[in-house]
C-alpha cells in the first residue's frame, strides 16, 4: 500500500517568504534609481498570492500591488518614487508584503522591505549596493535550504546540465568582479561591471540555484 505524503500545516504568519532586496535605497538626483524592482520568489509547492502595503502610500507608486505567484516561481514588483523632496531625506519608509495561500484570506507570512531617499553619494551607493548582493547570496542559500528539504524523498533523474552549471559559475564570477567606478583595482577596467549588471548576476544565480533543485 502506497503511503500518502501529507502536507505540512500552514500556520498563520509561520510561512518565510523570499523577497529580494529588503531594503530600497533613492537617489535624489539620479532618476534612473527613482524606479526599483522587488522580486518575489515561491519555492513551495503551492501558488501564493500577495499584496503590498506601506506607511507612506502618498509617496509611491506600486505597480500590482496585489496578484500571485506560481508555484516555484518568482515575480517582479515595481516601486516608483514618485515625491522626491529634500525634505524626505533620510526619512524611512517601510513597505509589508503579505503573502497566503490562492484559496485563504490569512496572511500565511509577511516581509518588511525598508524605502530610504538620500541624496547621491559614490561611496554610500557602493557600500549600499554591495551590501544588497550579499543579502541575495544569503537569500540563495535559505532558499536551497528549503528546496532540498521539499524534494528529499524525490527521485533525482539526472544532474544539471554543462550549460546551467557554466551560467552559475559565469554568474558568480560577475559578483567577484569590481564595481564600474573602483579606482584602487588590479583588474582591467573593462572588467568592472556596473550596480545594475551585478544585480541582474544576481538575480540570475537565484533562479539558477531554483532550476537546478528542480532537476
Amino acid at each position: 500500500m502506497q503511503q500518502q505524503r501529507s502536507q505540512p500545516e500552514l500556520v498563520e504568519g509561520n510561512l518565510p517568504v523570499f523577497v529580494f532586496p529588503t531594503e530600497l535605497i533613492f537617489y535624489a538626483d539620479d532618476q534612473s534609481t527613482h524606479k526599483q524592482v522587488l522580486t518575489l520568489y515561491n519555492p513551495y509547492e503551492f501558488a501564493l498570492k500577495f499584496k503590498v502595503l506601506c506607511t507612506t502610500p502618498n509617496k509611491y507608486v506600486v505597480v500590482d500591488a496585489a496578484g500571485a505567484v506560481k508555484p516555484l516561481c518568482c515575480v517582479d514588483i515595481v516601486i516608483r518614487h514618485r515625491d522626491v523632496r529634500s525634505c524626505h531625506y533620510d526619512v524611512i519608509d517601510k513597505f509589508r508584503l503579505q503573502v497566503s495561500e490562492q484559496s485563504q484570506r490569512k496572511a500565511l507570512g509577511r516581509k518588511e522591505i525598508i524605502a530610504t531617499l538620500l541624496p547621491s553619494a559614490k561611496e554610500q551607493r557602493k557600500e549600499v549596493e554591495e551590501k544588497r548582493i550579499k543579502e541575495h547570496l544569503t537569500e540563495s542559500v535559505f532558499l536551497k535550504e528549503h528546496m532540498l528539504y521539499q524534494t528529499e524523498n524525490r527521485n533525482v533523474s539526472s544532474g544539471p546540465s554543462l550549460l546551467t552549471v557554466f551560467l552559475g559559475i559565469v554568474c558568480i564570477a560577475a559578483l567577484m568582479l569590481p564595481t564600474l567606478g573602483e579606482v584602487e583595482s588590479l583588474v582591467p577596467l573593462y572588467f568592472h561591471l556596473s550596480v545594475n549588471q551585478k544585480l541582474v548576476a544576481a538575480y540570475v544565480l537565484g533562479l539558477i540555484t531554483m532550476v537546478i533543485l528542480r532537476i
